[in-house]
C-alpha cells in the first residue's frame, strides 16, 4: 500500500493526498488494469469515521467500476483523477461525509442493493508537476462512492462517481 497522507482543508474537511501516480495519461486510462489493481480489496473492509458504517469490498466492485456508465463517460484529466482514486480506497472510505440515502430504482438490484443506496462524498488531491517534474502543488478533486445496502444488511461499495475537479486554486506545496 502506497503512502498516503490526509490533510484539512481551512474548512476542516479532509483531504487525502495521493502521493503516487500510478495510473498515467490523460488520453486514455487502461480500465483492465485498473480493475486488476482494485482486485487486492476484495474481502477487505473499512470504517467510515464520521458515521461508523463499516464498507465490505465485494468480488463485484473491480468489474462495476471498469464497466460502470460512470467510467465510460469520464475523460482526461478525470479519468486519470478517479483512476488514482482507487490506489486510496481505505483512505477515501474512512475520510467520507454527507452521507444520504436513495431508493433502489433498478429491478436488477433487487437482492443486492434490498435496502437502497447510500451515497458519500470524499476529497483527493493529486500532485501538480512543472515542467522540469517539479512537485508545484496539488490539483483536489471530489467524488462520490455509491454503496448498496445489500440483503445480508451490509454495506458495499459498488462503484465511485461523478469525479469533479474543485475549482478552487490548487493546494500549495
Amino acid at each position: 500500500m502506497q503512502e498516503v497522507s490526509i490533510i484539512k482543508d481551512p474548512e476542516g474537511q479532509s483531504i487525502v493526498i495521493v502521493n503516487d501516480i500510478i495510473f498515467k495519461g490523460r488520453r486514455g486510462i487502461d480500465w483492465q488494469n485498473v480493475q486488476g489493481y482494485l482486485k487486492k480489496y476484495i474481502g477487505q473492509s473499512y470504517e467510515v469515521l464520521e458515521t461508523s458504517d463499516v464498507i465490505y469490498i465485494g468480488s463485484d466492485f473491480p468489474e462495476e467500476l471498469k464497466g460502470s456508465e460512470d467510467t465510460k463517460r469520464t475523460r482526461g484529466g478525470n479519468a486519470k483523477a478517479k483512476a488514482n482514486a482507487t490506489t486510496v480506497i481505505p483512505f477515501l472510505i474512512e475520510n467520507a461525509t454527507n452521507k444520504r440515502w436513495q431508493d433502489n430504482y433498478k429491478s436488477k438490484h433487487g437482492y443486492d442493493a434490498k435496502y437502497g443506496w447510500y451515497r458519500f462524498t470524499t476529497r483527493f488531491a493529486l500532485p501538480l508537476y512543472d515542467e522540469k517534474n517539479e512537485l508545484i502543488g496539488y490539483n483536489v478533486y471530489r467524488i462520490e462512492m455509491l454503496i448498496r445496502h445489500a440483503s445480508d444488511g451490509k454495506l458495499y461499495l459498488y462503484d465511485m462517481v461523478n469525479t469533479k475537479k474543485e475549482t478552487s486554486t490548487p493546494l500549495e506545496q
